[in-house]
């Protein structure tokens, strides 16, 4: 592994090609990524969303762009870390609390929990972005070298050794269960099946300002779903309760791929926006209510953000050195 190029390249990918698949097989596509969905949603850990904070999610990105990953890769990443750091948390709560239950009678507190694995994060944000690199067909593989290079730049001293055993940290702990879809799964084929069902929209410049705009929505994911929960309850201070029956609606990658392509569509097509919006709820059963306020959502946040720097967009920093995470 340590012998290779730093970055091997798999070819050049000019973009997605649509109108290319058989009907069929996208109907069982968009079928199984409903039913990955759902399951998702209902198994959902009440600590879902908590590393995918803007300083994270920005972090992942810019090392992305300096590797040269493709877009998909970035998304995977965040999905991989978030879920590798839960299940994580999760066994230390566990070997904590039947430790010390006996004893004291109480688990740690998360954020206990939390403070102890700091002193890894960065390495295992790092074996995130390698291990979705892998997945990837397309672009470049982030090679031990390279992370190393980089890590050494950040002034860690891990070895190979140690990079490789992070690495097999993240998959035994996801019982190596990695490949998840990602929103942009999600979108691409809703464009599809947009197409097929007669929607005459311009496709890639909507499928890149999708992109755009889903990268946004990471980006500003705490700002768009506050503003959609008080929208939901029609209340501007929301109970404990409220939030934590909202997360299921946070972590929901279709009505996430939904908003960001009516938004889309508004944005670059308004004429066919109405149209659009009635195929989406035939598609996925999400109602026009739901996909409109999330996109009012979404446009409140970007004509709010009137420069970089109030979105937490990288347009504001050089390199993912700038968005190291603070370590203790």
């Amino acid at each position: 592994m340590g012998s290779q190029v730093a970055l091997e390249p798999r070819g050049r990918d000019s973009g997605p090609v649509f109108s290319g698949v058989a009907p069929e097989i996208i109907e069982d596509t968009l079928i199984h990524l409903a039913r990955e969905n759902e399951q998702y949603l209902s198994e959902l850990p009440e600590q879902a969303g908590c590393f995918k904070e803007t300083r994270i999610v920005e972090f992942i990105f810019l090392l992305s762009e300096k590797w040269h990953l493709d877009q998909s890769t970035r998304y995977q990443a965040v999905e991989l870390l978030e879920r590798f750091m839960i299940k994580q948390v999760e066994q230390m709560c566990d070997d904590r609390g039947s430790a010390k239950g006996r004893d004291q009678g109480q688990r740690s507190s998360w954020s206990s929990v939390r403070d102890q694995i700091t002193n890894t994060f960065v390495l295992r944000l790092v074996s995130c972005v390698q291990l979705a690199s892998k997945l990837s067909l397309h672009y470049s593989r982030v090679t031990s070298d390279t992370a190393l290079t980089f890590l050494q730049s950040l002034k860690y001293s891990y070895t190979k050794q140690e990079l490789l055993e992070s690495e097999l940290a993240v998959l035994n702990t996801l019982h190596f269960h990695v490949n998840v879809s990602t929103p942009l799964a999600y979108v691409e084929l809703l464009l599809e099946v947009l197409g097929y069902n007669g929607c005459l929209l311009p496709a890639k410049p909507l499928h890149q300002l999708c992109v755009q705009l889903l990268d946004f929505c990471y980006l500003t994911r705490d700002t768009i779903y506050d503003t959609l929960l008080k929208i939901a309850i029609e209340n501007s201070t929301p109970s404990k309760l409220q939030i934590a029956k909202f997360l299921t609606v946070k972590e929901d990658f279709m009505l996430l791929a939904v908003g960001v392509i009516s938004t889309g569509v508004f944005i670059l097509s308004p004429g066919h926006w109405e149209q659009v919006v009635e195929h989406l709820n035939c598609i996925t059963g999400i109602t026009p209510q739901s996909i409109l306020e999330f996109s009012y959502a979404v446009v409140r946040r970007i004509v709010g953000s009137t420069t970089p720097e109030q979105h937490g967009g990288n347009c504001g920093a050089k390199s993912p050195e700038d968005k190291i995470p603070p370590q203790k």
